[in-house]
């Protein structure tokens, strides 16, 4: 296929991609007919899509999911409007359609390399969001531990009880002690436990960890207050009963 012929396909079938208010990439499918070089709709809707649809339910996809029906107004030649039925289809039902259309077709084969890279392309980046939010999340409970082990450090004197919360706190999100689930993981001993975490465990451990803080501060401003009455009732009792 010349380099002409693909920049030109290139431009024509990112013309037609349209978005939702949500920012959902979609195609229409009677603009994905015209573009793949079908003539008429009820070819291209009984065979290609069906067989489309078809392959997205054998993948385990919901083909509502990707398929959406819709109605949109025709003009007519006689210049009244005619309402048709049509089709939203996302970038991976587009994919579907060009690999069941005709390979023969200078477009189906155009469609079926550009909707794959797009698909590929679109996975990469969800990929790597994914990859940022789970980094995001373990800095996050990084940040709330440390929290956690200042405010056990203020009450106690030190901190070795910290590593007695945590392990109490997998176990209650777990079933299983830290070390019980540092050895279902694999995780060795010299690295934690969250590094080896996914994204939801480390935003429940964080959660969790939040609110113990949170339950914190009352009790330690009480026991600083009484400390404080205790203190200043015994200055007074010592200054007007001198020994």
């Amino acid at each position: 296929m010349k380099t002409e012929l693909i920049q030109t396909l290139t431009s024509t079938f990112e013309g037609h991609a349209q978005k939702t208010e949500n920012g959902i990439e979609y195609w229409l499918a009677r603009d994905l007919q015209h573009l793949l070089g079908y003539a008429e709709w009820r070819n291209f809707s009984s065979t290609v899509i069906t067989k489309a649809k078809t392959a997205c339910e054998v993948s385990g996809h919901p083909v509502a999911d990707h398929f959406v029906d819709v109605t949109k107004m025709v003009d007519l030649g006689s210049g009244s409007q005619r309402e048709v039925d049509d089709l939203m289809l996302t970038r991976y039902a587009c994919y579907l359609i060009a690999q069941n259309g005709d390979p023969r077709k200078a477009e189906i084969a155009f469609a079926q390399s550009y909707f794959a890279l797009q698909t590929r392309r679109a996975e990469l980046i969800e990929q790597r969001l994914l990859e940022v939010e789970r980094v995001q999340a373990r800095h996050k409970l990084t940040v709330t531990e440390k929290e956690l082990s200042d405010v056990i450090f203020e009450q106690t004197g030190g901190n070795q009880n910290f590593a007695l919360i945590r392990s109490k706190g997998d176990q209650a999100l777990f079933g299983k002690n830290t070390q019980a689930m540092k050895a279902q993981w694999k995780v060795p001993d010299n690295r934690p436990l969250a590094d080896f975490a996914p994204t939801i465990i480390l935003k429940a451990k964080d959660f969790a960890t939040e609110i113990t803080i949170f339950n914190c501060p009352p009790a330690r401003t009480a026991d600083r207050g009484r400390d404080l009455q205790r203190t200043h009732h015994q200055q007074r009792g010592r200054s007007q009963y001198p020994p």
